[in-house]
């Protein structure tokens, strides 16, 4: 059995593309936001070059490149604050690519599991053998400070509200 995908932000909940697909469009928004971050260019405009070049960016990883580029400044104070003794800047560039997809999708309501989860994933994978670890702790603590701002109202967890 596949495990269930978490709706993309802004999809209205729906449900679509698989587990699989939205790690291969998480893996393409890495790669853009990586590309843009070492050259110093706009992700968008690392975006359109993928296009013109005849690369194929599935909606997906379009919506979080264009988040994260909208909500960069929002997105690295977060980090800032969550990753005790680093400033955003002095993380290598593979790391704080992923901490930022992460956190744009934690604070789009993507669930913490699955938004950490998939972090950790391209961490381990991507990155140094202490990444994951130092990732996972990351984001534990801003899903933890998420959480106490705003917690999840049974609606939110799909379920009526009084139904408990």
């Amino acid at each position: 059995m596949e495990p269930r995908s978490e709706p993309a932000p802004g999809s209205g909940g729906q449900r679509g593309g698989g587990h699989r697909r939205r790690r291969s469009a998480r893996r393409q928004a890495l790669d853009i936001l990586f590309e843009a971050d070492l050259i110093g260019r706009s992700p968008r405009a690392v975006l359109e070059e993928w296009r013109t070049a005849g690369r194929s960016v599935s909606e997906y990883a379009s919506e979080l490149v264009g988040g994260v580029e909208d909500r960069l400044s929002e997105l690295d104070a977060v980090l800032g604050k969550s990753s005790e003794g680093w400033t955003v800047h002095r993380m290598p560039v593979v790391d704080r690519t992923i901490l930022r997809l992460a956190c744009y999708e934690l604070k789009s309501g993507v669930p913490p599991a699955v938004a950490i989860s998939e972090a950790v994933h391209a961490a381990n994978e991507l990155s140094t053998q202490d990444s994951g670890r130092f990732v996972n702790g990351v984001l534990g603590m801003i899903a933890r400070d998420l959480q106490a701002e705003d917690p999840p109202a049974p609606e939110r967890l799909g379920r009526p509200a009084g139904s408990g």
